[in-house]
């Protein structure tokens, strides 16, 4: 590994050096925890992965909670109407890697944006990395908070409605194992990645590229974004859509926040440098 330099005499190749070292790290880290997790099979298989494949899941219990206190039972059953099955002769076996490569990819998140930040920090000024310390941590935080809701939310609405759906009783639903464990994977990665709204918007503000009041104007066309990729990842229910959608727009609005923050406190330096 090449010496650590200063940042303003390292070369286009020094940088590319040092970025490839640093995904070299993050890749190790992705592939020690899926290692742990392709060993883990029984727990992330049985618990995880067809959790919400099961009438005892939590959020199936939940809703049939509040459907009942509400006067509806169109969420209390006893069991789901389909199978999972595989129809390849690798199936199992390609389903339980690519599995424990997604579960490592979300387990090691902290650290791969560590190693993120260790590449990108040096070209920031002394300033930019004080105010940005709890990168790592809120990014994080974000990720596991999006991470959870598609797992807890939009994967049961998904399942629940795609699993009991039919064209006609004389057809059964028999799912095959990789279009199953896909849906949970995208839901899971798709809201862990929109979760990041927030810290987009920061790192946006910051370089100008947005403010709060373009966030404020173009808000009625956000709202409509939103309830497109609510479409996209829940079932086309309307319930489903707002349940997606509140928390989005909640991120949406905090994202405003955030940027009104970035704006004043970089007007308050310019007022002192004046």
């Amino acid at each position: 590994m090449a010496k650590k330099k200063n940042v303003n005499e390292m070369s286009f190749l020094d940088h590319l050096e040092e970025l490839r070292w640093h995904l070299i790290k993050s890749v190790a880290a992705i592939f020690i925890t899926a290692t742990a997790a392709f060993l883990a099979k029984g727990f992330i298989f049985d618990v995880l992965i067809f959790g919400p494949s099961k009438a005892s899941f939590i959020t199936y219990q939940l809703l049939c909670k509040a459907s009942n206190y509400l006067g509806m039972e169109s969420f209390c059953f006893t069991e789901l109407p389909f199978r999972i099955q595989s129809r390849t002769m690798s199936g199992q076996f390609s389903a339980h890697i690519w599995t424990a490569i997604t579960a490592g990819f979300v387990i090691a998140f902290p650290y791969v944006l560590y190693q993120l930040w260790k590449f990108i920090s040096p070209g920031l000024h002394e300033r930019e990395r004080k105010h940005s310390r709890g990168f790592i941590f809120i990014s994080s935080l974000l990720f596991f908070m999006g991470v959870l809701f598609g797992y807890y939310v939009i994967c049961p609405l998904s399942i629940n409605f795609l699993g009991t759906y039919q064209v006609s009783e004389q057809v059964h639903n028999d799912f095959d194992l990789s279009s199953y464990i896909s849906l949970i994977r995208s839901s899971v990665l798709a809201s862990g990645l929109v979760f990041e709204l927030p810290i987009v918007i920061y790192f946006l503000t910051k370089v100008g590229i947005v403010t709060p009041e373009f966030l404020r104007k173009y808000r009625k066309y956000a709202l409509v974004l939103v309830l497109i990729i609510s479409a996209i990842i829940t079932p086309p229910d309307i319930a489903s859509q707002v349940i997606v959608a509140i928390p989005i727009l909640i991120l949406y609005e905090v994202s405003i926040f955030i940027s009104k923050i970035v704006i004043r406190n970089q007007k308050r330096r310019e007022k002192r440098h004046a």
